[in-house]
């Protein structure tokens, strides 16, 4: 299983961005899919997060500003992460990650992470 993040880049306050993940597998039919974040010293927060049904879930910090979006084509699953009105706060490495089985996402437990992705908000 691969997870590759991309998208990740410099804005200012108030600025848009979108992040995408790639999660390559062959040996599983579905995944569970989230974003989290790190900020320099910092724990790491989830910030959005998809079940396999298609469940969408939003950290409080992120309600009403950033949406995700899954897709899957073949044994390529991509979940997006629109990021809207931008702040300082967000400033972090964003991390995809991916599980297969869904009680261990809902214990907070994801098996496969990607190398993330900086996102700095900066005037």
């Amino acid at each position: 299983v691969q997870v590759v993040e991309s998208g990740g880049d410099s804005v200012p306050p108030g600025g848009s961005l979108t992040l995408s993940c790639i999660v390559t597998a062959y040996t599983y039919k579905d995944f569970c899919m989230g974003w989290f974040r790190q900020a320099p010293g910092k724990e790491r927060d989830w910030v959005a997060l998809m079940d396999i049904e298609g469940n969408s879930k939003y950290a409080n910090f992120v309600k009403g500003r950033f949406t995700i979006a899954k897709a899957k084509d073949r044994a390529n699953f991509t979940l997006d992460l629109r990021m809207n009105s931008l702040q300082s706060d967000d400033t972090a490495t964003y991390y995809c990650a991916a599980e297969p089985s869904p009680w261990l996402a809902r214990s907070g437990k994801y098996t496969y992470w990607g190398q993330g992705t900086q996102v700095t908000v900066s005037s």
